[in-house]
């Protein structure tokens, strides 16, 4: 089993930066493709960083130039910078995991997900 847990979150002003921590615990071996996926109210939940098996970053068109994900496998630690911050990037922000798939990673099923930091950004 593997647990995700976030922290970072926070209240900015726009331009602003942020940067999000997920640390996983437990069994993390198998894990490949991580991602960073938000939900603001009254929208869907939607993906916006991805980190594929062999280093690879994936990013929605929304936010290309200004989320940066990466990982330090020592610290088991999935990170986003967030820089530049805009009002629409007001959300609920969850880390996910996703067991033994490591490759198109925007389309895969994910398996474990944290509960959330909030990231309210003011104009």
């Amino acid at each position: 089993q593997v647990q995700l847990v976030e922290s970072g979150g926070g209240s900015v002003q726009a331009g602003g930066s942020l940067r999000l921590s997920c640390v996983a615990y437990g069994y993390t071996y198998n894990l490949g493709c991580m991602g960073w996926f938000r939900q603001a109210p009254g929208k869907e939940r939607e993906g916006v960083a991805f980190l594929e098996g062999d280093g690879k970053t994936v990013y929605v068109d929304s936010v290309k130039g200004r989320f940066t994900i990466s990982q330090d496998n020592a610290k088991n630690t999935l990170y986003l910078q967030i820089d530049s911050l805009k009002p629409e990037d007001t959300a609920m922000y969850y880390c996910a995991a996703a067991a033994g798939d490591d490759s198109s990673c925007m389309n895969v099923g994910y398996n474990y997900w944290g509960q959330g930091t909030q990231v309210t950004v003011s104009s």
